[in-house]
């Protein structure tokens, strides 16, 4: 083949895009996709786990407080070290941990080890683990792919996330778990160990910007980089307020979520294998929204979709809570999923736009502090109101909880605001070649 220059470049519907730009991404995306493929596993697994081993509706939740409690207590430092070290290392570090935590559960149940402080553990350090790679992975895009491209690659990431993290993994998760618990959390701990290795593949991704040549010769502690990168995060009034929407929907979305497989195997009187399901449809849901988001979201506005993003889920709440029929419940889970969705790509891009590159690990963590440190605090209190008014209230609480909470969160999101807010960043920074 002669050697032309189209032979060297993919051409998409606007602009040509050389394979040199796309080549890393496609290494971030594989270890992502392999990452994912672990948690979905994990997502099954872990609640069916705890549920063989007891019927009580806070010792069930507090499977999910165990998971997302780091959020509250380490994500604000592994920001700032996503903001001072390699990136690429931190995938690689992040992963081998986690794939070292579940294996050594796996083990643990092989042997006969069955108790639920087992399974904290193992998903406590995995959660710790999880916020340096997911701190580090998001501040990744930015450095790969010019502005333009950065919507359609988050909703590459998150359509990806969404087909495997519940729509495949999960249904394996609980196939696998049926078959020996001990199965899901090694096949669990085989993916988290592949998402490392390809991470190796990621060009070298060390620290640049203004800001990292002025603590060249201006050394600075961690603590002084958290705190410039909170204030960086507090003074943006839009970053803000959009934050607290997400965690208001990631509150109740716990409340009901650490407490959805006793409301599927008891009210519902539905079996344990059904649970993958109820995973698994709201995620087809997630992939809508993920593939959809670059043609909906110009059309509908950015701004209603921060409402819908809010009162869809409420909705679906209140017909888990009150009803009994199991399609309709799916199909409510799916339209939740699918509005969330497109939410969640117009903050991420929104965050990405808007923050530069030598802050955005530590934006990014403020963001997620703020957005994933209300679950354990939503799961811890919906165990407790499902142990003393049932499983149903739970529902009920979380759907008029929403509500209340998107009015005066979202009035003042707008279209026009969000578009404003956004500050187009320079080319990519150079990729430098560090030795894998």
């Amino acid at each position: 083949m002669p050697n032309h220059p189209i032979t060297h470049e993919i051409i998409t519907r606007r602009t040509i895009v050389p394979v040199a730009v796309l080549r890393p991404f496609t290494a971030l995306w594989t270890s992502q996709a392999s990452s994912n493929l672990a948690d979905g596993v994990l997502q099954a697994a872990a609640p069916l786990l705890v549920a063989t081993l007891t019927r009580d509706p806070l010792v069930v939740a507090g499977m999910t407080v165990a998971q997302f409690l780091p959020w509250l207590l380490a994500t604000l430092p592994t920001g700032a070290m996503a903001d001072r070290m390699d990136r690429r290392r931190i995938l690689i570090l992040g992963n081998w941990l986690r794939a070292a935590g579940f294996a050594l559960l796996a083990l643990a149940l092989t042997n006969g080890w069955h108790h639920v402080a087992l399974l904290y553990a193992a998903v406590f350090i995995a959660g710790c683990a999880e916020t340096m790679v997911d701190n580090a992975a998001l501040a990744i895009p930015p450095r790969l792919l010019p502005r333009e491209k950065l919507e359609r690659a988050n909703g590459r990431l998150f359509a990806t996330q969404s087909v495997i993290n519940t729509f495949i993994g999960p249904p394996a998760g609980a196939a696998l778990f049926a078959l020996a618990a001990s199965a899901a959390f090694y096949t669990g701990a085989a993916a988290f160990a592949l998402a490392s290795l390809a991470a190796l593949l990621l060009p070298a991704l060390r620290p640049t910007g203004k800001e990292h040549e002025h603590r060249r010769s201006n050394p600075t502690t961690i603590t002084q980089d958290i705190r410039s990168g909170w204030a960086h995060f507090w003074r943006h009034d839009l970053l803000r307020r959009v934050a607290f929407i997400s965690a208001a929907i990631n509150f109740f979305s716990a409340a009901t979520g650490g407490v959805l497989v006793l409301l599927i195997t008891g009210p519902y009187q539905l079996p344990m294998s059904s649970y993958g399901l109820f995973i698994a449809v709201p995620a087809a849901g997630a992939i809508a929204g993920s593939l959809l988001a670059q043609h909906v979201v110009p059309r509908i506005g950015s701004g209603p979709t921060t409402w819908l993003a809010a009162l869809t889920p409420a909705a679906s709440y209140a017909i888990l809570g009150l009803g009994h029929n199991t399609p309709l419940a799916l199909a409510a889970m799916f339209g939740a999923a699918l509005a969330t969705s497109l939410n969640q790509i117009v903050v991420s891009t929104l965050r990405q736009a808007a923050v530069p590159d030598e802050l955005l690990g530590r934006v990014t963590a403020a963001y997620r502090l703020i957005v994933l440190g209300v679950v354990p605090l939503g799961a811890l209190g919906g165990g407790l109101l499902g142990r003393g008014l049932g499983i149903r209230a739970t529902f009920i609480a979380a759907a008029i909880g929403l509500t209340l909470a998107a009015i005066p969160l979202a009035s003042r999101v707008t279209t026009q605001g969000l578009r404003d807010a956004e500050t187009r960043l320079p080319p990519p920074l150079p990729l430098q070649t560090g030795s894998h």
